[in-house]
């Protein structure tokens, strides 16, 4: 058996029951009494008409201890391995000192900038050279 829900006081509508009503742009409203529908045409806030289900519901009402209370489980956090770092890893770079991970991190840094300077220089030469050769060839030819 199929029920419907009050649209402006949340009360269940049997079959047979109710009255619906349906908006000038096809929204349809569902009505348990001539009086939710009479509030509802009034524009009357249901959060404001104290026996309406989401007035109760707003001021917690109706609700036993157990149910408003919930005991919920402390989350616990746990540190887990990533892709590219296994856990003992990831505690060891956590347990530095921020000094120690700085100076890594400069030393790092450095090795990359002298890497990045000796690939520059390399192509650098090569681009000379190669100049030079197409400098030698053109003189020569003609």
């Amino acid at each position: 058996m199929r029920t419907y829900d009050d649209t402006f006081s949340g009360q269940k509508i049997y079959p047979g029951k109710g009255k619906l009503y349906i908006r000038g742009d096809s929204k349809i409203f569902r009505f348990a009494t001539g009086k939710t529908e009479s509030l509802f045409l009034q524009r009357k806030n249901p959060r404001r008409i104290a026996w309406t289900v989401l007035c109760r519901r707003q001021r917690r009402k109706g609700i036993s201890e157990e149910q408003a209370k919930t005991r919920r489980r402390k989350q616990v956090k746990s540190q887990r391995a990533v892709v590219g770092a296994s856990l003992d890893v990831i505690k060891e770079r956590r347990s530095q000192r921020p000094e120690a991970r700085a100076a890594q991190r400069s030393q790092a840094t450095q090795a990359g900038k002298e890497k990045r300077a000796a690939a520059q220089s390399a192509k650098k030469a090569e681009k000379a050279k190669g100049a030079a050769k197409a400098a030698s060839g053109q003189s020569t030819g003609r």
